[in-house]
C-alpha cells in the first residue's frame, strides 16, 4: 500500500502527452495546445478611436473645428488633421494622422453644415494606441494552455484557424462481475444494476474525453481477458471497475498482467479506494477502480484525471478553491488519508455531506466538491481552510 502522493508521481512520471494534430479553430474547444502561439500582427493594428465621436488636435479644443470627412470602422482616413479641423470617427475606426485626441460625439455642438465645437470643461484621449495590447510576434498563449472560449478569440484574433493541439485520449471502459446487470434489466435477488460504467462514461465526457464502453465481464478470467485486450486495442486508457480486492473471485490483477501490462501500484492508503491499480503497458494505460461507486467516482475525479490531463498535454491548474469549513468534521480511523463530500452553504463556507461510506453515491446528489482529511487527524475545526476540490 502507497501513499497517495506517491500515486500521483508516479503517474506523472510514466505518463507522456499523445501525439498532436491540427484541428479547426471552431472545433477545438477542451482541447489542449500542443504549440506556443504568436501573433501575427500588432493589436490593435493602428492607433484605434475608443468611443464614437471627432478626433482633432488637442490644441484645438476651445475653437470651432472643420469637419473634413466621416471615418467609419474598417475605412482608412483620408484626410490629415491640421489646425482648426477634425475628423467623424466611429468606434473602432483608424484615428487619421495629425490627430491626438478623440472628443466624444455627447461632448460636441454642431455649429454649421461641416463645423462643430466641443463644449464640455475636459476629455480624455479616447483612443488605444497601436500594439498597445499585443505586438507583433508576441507570444500570446503557451502550449498546455486548455482551450476555452477565451482563447479561442486569442486564436482567432491572430490568424490562427488551424490550431495544432494533443489528440484527445480515448478511453475504454469495462464493468465486472456476475452481479451485474443493464440499467434497462430488472436485477434478480442477488443483483444490481450497473451504474459505474454509466457514471464514468460522464465523466470522461465532462472531462472531454471520448469513452467506448465494452460491457460487462463475467467472473471468468478468459471473458476478462478477452475484453480487456479488446478495450486495450481500441483505448489510450482503459478504466476497469470491480474484481480487484481479495476476494475468491478478484482474479483481475492477473489477467491485467496477463494482458501485457505492468502494474505500478495496486493499493492506496486511502478512503475510499484503497484497492485501485494503475498499469501501463506501451504507451497505453489502465486503472482499475474498485466496485463501490463512491470509490470509483472519487479516484476518477483525483487520479484518472491527473493521467488524462498529462495525456492530454494540460498544463493547468487544480479545479480547486480554498474555503472555511462550515462546521466541525470528525472520524475515528486515521490511518488512511480521506475524502468526503462537502456543499456550498450560502454563508461562504463548505459543510460536510451526509455520507454513510463507499456504497453511498447518492451523498454526492448533493456535493458541490471533496474536501480532504489526512492521514492521522481525526478532525477539521470548524473555520479552518480546506482545499474543495469542485466536482
Amino acid at each position: 500500500m502507497i501513499l497517495f502522493e506517491e500515486a500521483m508521481e508516479i503517474i506523472s512520471t510514466t505518463a507522456v502527452p499523445l501525439a498532436s494534430e491540427k484541428i479547426k479553430l471552431e472545433e477545438c474547444l477542451g482541447r489542449v495546445l500542443a504549440s506556443e502561439i504568436f501573433s501575427d500582427m500588432d493589436m490593435p493594428p493602428f492607433d484605434k478611436s475608443a468611443v464614437d465621436g471627432y478626433a482633432c488636435r488637442r490644441d484645438d479644443l476651445q475653437k470651432e473645428l472643420k469637419v473634413l470627412e466621416t471615418i467609419p470602422a474598417g475605412k482608412a482616413p483620408t484626410h490629415l488633421i491640421g489646425a482648426g479641423e477634425c475628423s467623424k470617427l466611429m468606434t473602432g475606426g483608424m484615428l487619421p494622422k495629425g490627430a491626438d485626441t478623440v472628443i466624444m460625439v455627447e461632448d460636441v455642438k454642431v455649429t454649421g453644415n461641416d463645423t462643430i465645437r466641443f463644449v464640455a470643461s475636459k476629455t480624455a484621449s479616447n483612443f488605444c494606441l497601436k500594439a498597445e495590447d499585443i505586438r507583433k510576434d508576441e507570444k500570446v498563449l503557451s502550449k498546455g494552455t486548455l482551450i476555452r472560449p477565451q482563447e479561442i478569440a486569442i486564436l482567432a484574433s491572430v490568424g490562427c484557424a488551424f490550431p495544432e493541439v494533443y489528440k484527445q485520449p480515448r478511453i475504454g471502459i469495462i464493468s465486472t462481475g456476475d452481479e451485474l446487470v443493464e440499467p434497462s434489466e430488472t436485477p434478480a435477488e442477488s443483483q444490481i444494476r450497473n451504474s459505474n460504467a454509466y457514471q464514468l462514461m460522464a465523466q470522461a465526457k465532462r472531462a472531454n474525453c471520448s469513452s467506448r464502453y465494452f460491457g460487462i465481464a463475467r467472473d471468468t478470467e478468459i471473458e476478462t481477458l478477452q475484453i480487456i485486450l479488446q478495450a486495450a486495442a481500441e483505448s489510450d486508457i482503459v478504466i476497469l471497475t470491480g474484481g480487484i480486492s481479495a476476494g475468491d473471485f478478484d482474479f483481475v490483477p492477473a489477467v491485467i498482467q496477463q494482458a501485457g501490462y505492468e502494474i505500478k501500484f495496486r493499493q492506496l492508503a486511502v478512503q475510499p479506494g484503497k484497492p485501485v491499480i494503475f498499469a501501463t503497458c506501451e504507451g497505453k494505460y489502465l486503472v482499475a477502480l474498485p466496485g463501490n461507486p463512491v470509490s470509483s467516482f472519487v479516484q476518477f475525479e483525483l487520479l484518472v484525471k491527473h493521467l488524462i490531463k498529462i495525456v492530454s498535454g494540460n498544463e493547468g491548474k487544480l479545479n480547486q478553491v480554498k474555503v472555511a469549513m462550515g462546521a466541525d468534521y470528525t472520524r475515528k480511523k486515521t490511518t488512511r488519508k480521506a475524502f468526503f463530500p462537502v456543499t456550498f452553504s450560502s454563508e461562504g463556507t463548505v459543510m460536510p455531506t451526509e455520507y454513510h461510506g463507499s456504497a453511498h453515491i447518492h451523498s454526492y446528489i448533493h456535493a458541490d466538491g471533496i474536501v480532504t482529511i489526512e492521514i492521522g487527524e481525526t478532525e477539521i475545526k470548524k473555520g479552518t481552510l480546506v482545499n474543495v476540490r469542485l466536482v
